[in-house]
């Protein structure tokens, strides 16, 4: 059963995830605004028809208006080609030193958009009030001045200046590594708050998702990409009452083409029906997003942790750095517990997720590859057990699952570095480390 207000409901958020990481759409708007500024107060100006206005920046003669918005949209326009190459600068560093997946947080930076956006409408607007800056060579009127207009066009070109200055310090600043794990943490804790539910001692764990029927029917992508955001009450909706939406994906995962979708139990009379909808209702992107992806964070910052131990970088200190932040993460997730499997909806409808995040696979998405990557440098593998001890200490009433789960990779930490490449007094360093936070 289509439901029209479900797909353009998809179809404005999946244009609201483009428009947040585009560098486009911010400029454009403030272009627009510009356009708009210069006609109200070249309005005004044309309305003072006796010279009231008084400006103390004001200007009297053509040539001279003329000049201003001459040096001034010249020299924002300049501004702006520096602008947007620290930008770029910015992302092909932070690609290049920390991990590619940190790059959408920086194109999404709302300041450098709003910089880029007042220099170019400064620009814009220049250009617009210049075009009605005129002197009277025919003799058939007035020289037009528009002074109200070109003293704003100053006071704007100077807002340029000290917005493009303070732009290349917020870049320098949002290089340094602490900064930029600590906003890929922030991000990742509200999306863990939005998406968890708060603990709750008297609620029972939910039962992982059972099998599906064989008799259901599938339902297939039709195209490829990442999985950025499934609106569950829009695939109970999609469905007829007494339906069971089996859900095979989850939000992070990426889809294949001709893979399946969902399965539907009991097979509807008409699937063709509901199977537009139900896939308008799991949006796919070109890149995977922290929307509703309570793993991505970790993903983010054990990525940074990994290039940082790479031979390319030799970055102990930073990977230090990611995992302790990753921690952060970490113990908003195992304070809370997982969404539950099966969501039950109005006339029979439920949607059940077989692909729900556990405690223990968060664990290992969080410490698995970086213990790898650290069995040769006994340093970095003291600091993932203080991290591993940190986490358990801080947890009020950890599941039986998350706390073995540490415990089992506190263990692998130091059987990794037995097995690897250091010298006998590195590996005594790394048991002391063990035995000395977690006594045995």
């Amino acid at each position: 059963m289509d439901d029209p207000t479900s797909s353009l409901r998809s179809r404005l958020i999946a244009l609201a995830e483009r428009a947040r990481s585009s560098l486009f759409v911010v400029p454009m708007i403030f272009v627009i605004a510009a356009v708009v500024l210069a006609q109200v107060t070249l309005a005004i100006d044309r309305a003072d028809t006796a010279g009231t206005i008084d400006l103390p920046l004001g200007f009297s003669t053509v040539d001279g208006a003329r000049a201003v918005l001459t040096t001034v949209g010249a020299a924002t326009i300049g501004f702006a080609g520096v602008a947007f190459s620290v930008s770029l600068l910015v992302v092909q560093m932070a690609s290049n030193q920390y991990s590619p997946r940190v790059v959408t947080g920086l194109l999404r930076n709302p300041f450098s958009k709003r910089v880029m956006g007042t220099v170019v409408g400064t620009f814009t607007y220049c250009l617009v009030v210049l075009r009605a800056v005129r002197s009277n060579d025919n003799g058939d009127g007035d020289d037009v001045v528009a002074s109200l207009s070109v003293t704003l066009g100053l006071v704007l070109g100077i807002v340029a200046i000290l917005a493009t200055i303070a732009f290349i310090n917020h870049s320098a600043h949002s290089m340094d590594v602490s900064e930029l794990l600590q906003g890929l943490t922030d991000d990742a804790v509200a999306v863990v708050r939005d998406e968890w539910p708060e603990p709750d001692d008297d609620a029972n764990p939910s039962p992982r998702a059972g099998a599906v029927p064989d008799d259901a029917h599938l339902v297939r992508f039709t195209t490829s990409g990442w999985i950025q955001r499934i609106e569950f009450e829009a695939l109970a909706r999609a469905v007829p009452a007494g339906t069971t939406v089996h859900l095979e994906v989850s939000t992070g995962r990426y889809a294949v083409l001709g893979t399946t979708l969902c399965a539907l139990s009991p097979a509807p009379d008409d699937p063709e029906s509901v199977e537009e909808t139900l896939r308008d209702a799991v949006h796919i992107g070109p890149s995977r997003t922290s929307r509703q992806d309570v793993g991505y964070g970790i993903r983010q910052l054990a990525d940074v942790a990994l290039k940082a131990l790479s031979t390319g970088v030799n970055d102990p200190t930073t990977a230090q750095d990611a995992v302790f932040h990753i921690c952060v993460i970490l113990r908003e997730l195992l304070q809370r517990r997982p969404p539950p499997a099966t969501i039950e909806h109005d006339e029979g409808r439920r949607v059940v997720r077989h692909h729900v995040y556990t405690h223990r696979e968060l664990v290992d998405l969080a410490f698995e590859q970086i213990r790898r990557a650290a069995v040769n440098d006994p340093t970095v593998c003291v600091y993932l057990l203080e991290a591993i001890h940190l986490l358990r200490e801080s947890l009020d009433h950890p599941t039986h699952d998350a706390h073995r789960a540490l415990y089992d990779q506190a263990r692998l930490v130091v059987s990794g570095c037995e097995a690897g490449h250091s010298i006998a007094h590195d590996v005594e360093l790394v048991r002391h480390a063990y035995q000395k936070r977690f006594g045995t």
